[in-house]
């Protein structure tokens, strides 16, 4: 079993399931992620296990080396799959409702000349891809899963790089960012994250993404709260200062989450 401090959403889960995605498909996993803690079946292999484990750079320490036989191991693994068909069905419609969201986001965003908007947007895209990716490599080989990360990944980096450049151009040359515009759909955002949460809420505590996504889509409303906030204080100081500091803020969130992807081999 694994304590891993830096571990509190799906980006890091995903993480370290690519991350070990070399290994072959005889690990099994449980996730804690309340109590940011890992626990791995594995055949015999421990200290690549907890190699791989540090490499992946979430603050990772071993707790204990249990021994477990056979039918624990068959236990484990016949719960992950079930689970797995599970949360399957809510990640799905998690992912439709961050990919429309996306779409929806960016494009208002660049009517309504908001860097708030466009980097929340590149949230939801983020979210999106975490799911998407996380449905795709069900049943994959190793090496398809750690592209599809690295591909989700790039397309994060361009994206964060495109709204960070953004802000650099409207702090130099100017904008009128839409106040009116920003606080309706970051309202929309909002009821669309508290609708995840919904979702997510009676299998909250039922299987390892259910746990991290509940966790993820919290944390979603709080950036939702974050535009709402700097389209008030657009429309009070007449200035678009609020509005370049949160397209940074989540601009820059959202670029550390691709690194770490792109970190993985």
């Amino acid at each position: 079993m694994f304590d891993v401090p830096k571990m509190d959403c799906p980006s890091e889960e995903n993480l370290i399931r690519t991350a070990f995605a070399s290994l072959g498909e005889a690990l099994t996993f449980e996730f804690d992620i309340p109590n940011r803690r890992v626990r791995v079946y594995h055949p015999g292999i421990g200290e690549e296990i907890e190699r791989t484990m540090v490499s992946v750079g979430l603050g990772a320490s071993l707790i204990s080396i249990e021994s477990v036989d056979r039918e624990a191991t068959h236990a484990a693994r016949e719960t992950a799959i079930s689970d797995e068909l599970r949360e399957a069905r809510v990640l799905r419609w998690l992912l439709g409702i961050n990919a429309v969201m996306f779409v929806l986001e960016l494009s208002v965003g660049i009517i309504a000349q908001s860097t708030g908007l466009i980097a929340d947007s590149l949230d939801m895209f983020a979210d999106a891809a975490v799911y998407g990716v996380s449905l795709y490599v069900v049943g994959k080989a190793a090496k398809l899963k750690l592209k599809a990360a690295h591909f989700s990944g790039w397309l994060q980096v361009t994206l964060a790089l495109g709204v960070l450049l953004e802000v650099g151009r409207r702090f130099l040359y100017g904008g009128e960012p839409a106040s009116i515009l920003m606080m309706s759909l970051g309202a929309v955002a909002l009821i669309a994250n508290i609708a995840c949460l919904l979702l997510i809420f009676k299998s909250r505590d039922q299987g390892a993404h259910m746990k991290a996504s509940w966790i993820f889509s919290a944390n979603d409303v709080l950036a939702n709260v974050g535009v709402i906030a700097a389209g008030v204080l657009v429309a009070v100081t007449n200035s678009q200062i609020p509005d370049l500091v949160i397209g940074t803020i989540i601009g820059l969130v959202v670029l550390n989450g691709a690194r770490r992807i792109l970190l993985l081999k």
